[in-house]
């Protein structure tokens, strides 16, 4: 009795379009095996495509093979497409079939090897799925490009965005929240140049960015957050970037602008990280009197406990105390108090800034209560409907499911707009005094927000003297605020 191997073998899509399962192909070569008197020995069952033969499965089945070289059998598959979608693979599989004792046949397109005239018939029936692979490809190349022209990101959704369909069944990407708004963040962080790119990751992390330090570059070079798609270079056509139908996340002037950061054509100038140990504020921002070197910091161990210092690696031997430095830099601080004049005009400057960002909020919560109000009146006319029996219960109810949720949905939409407004009024009397005034706010701050407002206040260094901070230079906004 003859023995046999048979090779199943299906993907996806070929199960989906034309029947292919894995279970009929198993019966049809079953029923073969019976009729012939075939001893079946081994089953390979294989999901996986044909292109080429780096499938698990049939490596599997190969190794096996080589196990036992020498043992004759049949490999009995239901077409030759079933075997392999590539002519020059194939052939070099048969041949090493054959090497070990194996003769490969498929049942529903039976030829004769030994027949050389038959050799012309294997390559039509293995050539011809590979056109049809390569017409398929190329289809799919063509159609994606088409459709990238057009403006329409093709494939799986950046971060920041989901993948979605709209009613004439074309794809399309929009905005996800929180992670769109994180993007938006990363970019404009970035544009500000407070912080450096592995700062701005760092923080992305405790926001909630779930993703590599590899991906969150892939984000802040990825074009498609300001609203563009950028087209390889294909046969003669030159590479390119379309508008994108999907919303942006950012401007285009913000992602310019970031790109130049990075590559260091918009450098801002030197600023200190924004960590440091509590004890050291200042880390970073002090100048050595003596060799004009920037100051470290350490701790050291006296009899008793350690001791703050702020100290020179030149070689010079500065140091200083650093609890002596840091109060006398509060102390410093606290005369930066805003003149009267201008702190009225910064009110009212806040408020004209207000008005203009919730103007959109105002509108929209003037509309739906407009639309709340539409639906209240007509819960109430089917109401008065269903007493004077006009209408029955039945049709009351259905009436009430129609505008109850939508009704729900809007009063919903409505408290989130109304939280969102803020009292300005109470804000600007209580706080911007407070806000403004440099000393308290600096002394109420962490660590990190120390670090920050000296960056954007000083932007050259400080020297102490042994008595007193001296500050050679502050900016621009800062002199016309206090000084």
């Amino acid at each position: 009795m003859k023995l046999a191997d048979i090779y199943i073998r299906v993907s996806t899509d070929e199960q989906a379009e034309r029947g292919y399962s894995q279970r009929s192909q198993e019966e049809l070569l079953r029923k073969y095996c019976d009729l012939q008197n075939i001893s079946i020995r081994h089953v390979v069952f294989e999901d996986h495509s044909a292109k080429t033969f780096e499938r698990p499965a049939w490596k599997k089945y190969l190794t096996g093979l080589a196990k036992h070289k020498g043992q004759s059998a049949l490999l009995l598959f239901l077409k030759w497409d079933r075997f392999s979608r590539n002519a020059g693979d194939a052939y070099q599989m048969i041949n090493r079939l054959r090497k070990l004792g194996i003769e490969p046949q498929a049942i529903e397109q039976p030829l004769d090897l030994s027949v050389p005239e038959n050799k012309m018939m294997l390559a039509f029936y293995l050539a011809a799925p590979e056109v049809e692979n390569d017409r398929r490809a190329l289809n799919v190349i063509h159609g994606m490009r088409r459709a990238r022209k057009e403006g329409r990101y093709m494939g799986l959704a950046p971060i920041g965005y989901v993948n979605k369909t709209d009613e004439q069944g074309r794809k399309y990407i929009a905005p996800a929240e929180p992670h769109s708004n994180i993007v938006t963040w990363l970019f404009h962080e970035l544009a500000n140049g407070l912080y450096n790119a592995e700062q701005v990751f760092k923080m992305a992390i405790k926001k909630g960015f779930s993703g590599s330090k590899s991906l969150f570059w892939k984000v802040i070079r990825n074009p498609v957050y300001c609203g563009k798609i950028y087209l390889p270079g294909y046969k003669e056509e030159e590479p390119l970037f379309v508008a994108g139908e999907h919303q942006p996340l950012v401007s285009e002037a913000v992602f310019d602008h970031v790109q130049e950061v990075l590559d260091g054509r918009k450098r801002k100038p030197y600023r200190a990280k924004i960590s440091s140990h509590e004890d050291f504020p200042l880390r970073g921002f002090l100048m050595c009197p003596q060799c004009g070197q920037i100051l470290t910091a350490s701790t050291s161990k006296g009899c008793r406990s350690y001791y703050a210092y702020y100290h020179c690696r030149a070689g010079c031997g500065f140091r200083v105390n650093a609890h002596a430095v840091n109060d006398a830099f509060v102390k410093k601080l606290s005369a930066y108090k805003p003149r009267k004049e201008v702190l009225e005009l910064f009110k009212l400057t806040l408020l004209e800034a207000w008005e203009k960002a919730t103007q959109q909020c105002k509108d929209e919560s003037r509309k739906l209560n407009r639309e709340a109000q539409n639906l209240r009146a007509k819960m109430t006319n089917i109401r008065d409907l269903l007493a004077s029996g006009d209408i029955s219960p039945e049709e009351f109810r259905e009436m009430k499911s129609n505008y109850g949720p939508t009704l729900e949905s809007i009063e919903c939409r409505l408290s989130i707009v109304e939280k969102s407004q803020s009292d300005i009024d109470g804000l600007i009397i209580g706080g911007v005094d407070k806000l403004l005034t440099l000393g308290p706010l600096y002394e109420s701050l962490e660590n990190a927000g120390k670090r920050q407002i000296l960056n954007c206040v000083f932007p050259d260094k400080l020297t102490f003297d042994s008595k007193q901070i001296h500050i050679s230079n502050t900016r621009e906004v800062v002199n016309l605020l206090y000084l």
